[in-house]
């Protein structure tokens, strides 16, 4: 990698939790450059615009989530503990995320709007691309018997990241971890009520000990 392609990176590095955590409107090139001790001609010269560099540094976030949720699903052959890994490595957006500000998706997703249509046309794809990923690992334990056939992954998939979203917003909100908690013991009992009989009670086991390290302990 050459000197300008480090410094390039560096940059979006440095200028990724500045956008994940203000925003693209409550970020600005000052931010950047006091986080990259470059001044703005600096920053200029590897990036036309405010907005390319919001998307390159969008880009590299979801990277950088990618890895992590890749990380977590390895090891888990069955459907039901690669849905169960990927909420646990989601509840991290909350407790430790890779990302400073939580998830990158979600930040995004409720920024863009009509007036910055290359990042809301970005956020649109990355969430197609999360949810084809999910109703792939459905119809995979289908396939293999391992969920109820009568299961639609479509709409299973639309669930799955709505309460999970849903409820790291809450928790966001409220600086509280219980409705992340709540949503993740919901879809882990959805999960549970639609094993197939031939997997369901060494799955459910697994599922029990996932809903037994994510609910609420402060009550």
């Amino acid at each position: 990698m050459g000197k300008g392609e480090t410094t390039k990176l560096d940059i979006i590095q440095k200028a990724a939790p500045i956008f994940n955590q203000q925003g693209y409107a409550g970020a600005s090139i000052a931010d950047v450059m006091k986080a990259t001790r470059l001044q703005k001609g600096g920053i200029y010269n590897h990036f036309n615009s405010k907005e390319q560099l919001a998307l390159e540094t969008f880009s590299y976030s979801v990277r950088l989530v990618r890895q992590h949720y890749a990380e977590a699903l390895k090891g888990h052959d069955s459907a039901p503990n690669q849905l169960i890994a990927f909420m646990t490595i989601f509840q991290q957006f909350f407790d430790a995320p890779p990302i400073p500000g939580g998830c990158p998706l979600l930040n995004s997703a409720i920024e863009s709007d009509d007036a910055f249509p290359g990042l809301r046309e970005q956020v649109s794809r990355e969430m197609k691309h999360w949810h084809s990923w999910i109703v792939r690992i459905i119809r995979g334990g289908i396939k293999r018997g391992e969920m109820k056939s009568t299961l639609d992954a479509k709409a299973t998939a639309t669930l799955f990241i709505a309460c999970l979203e849903g409820g790291l917003m809450l928790s966001k909100l409220h600086h509280d971890p219980i409705y992340l908690r709540q949503a993740i013991a919901h879809l882990q009992a959805y999960i549970a009520s639609n094993l197939s009989e031939n997997n369901s009670s060494s799955d459910q086991s697994c599922v029990a000990c996932a809903q037994l390290d994510s609910r609420d302990t402060s009550d």
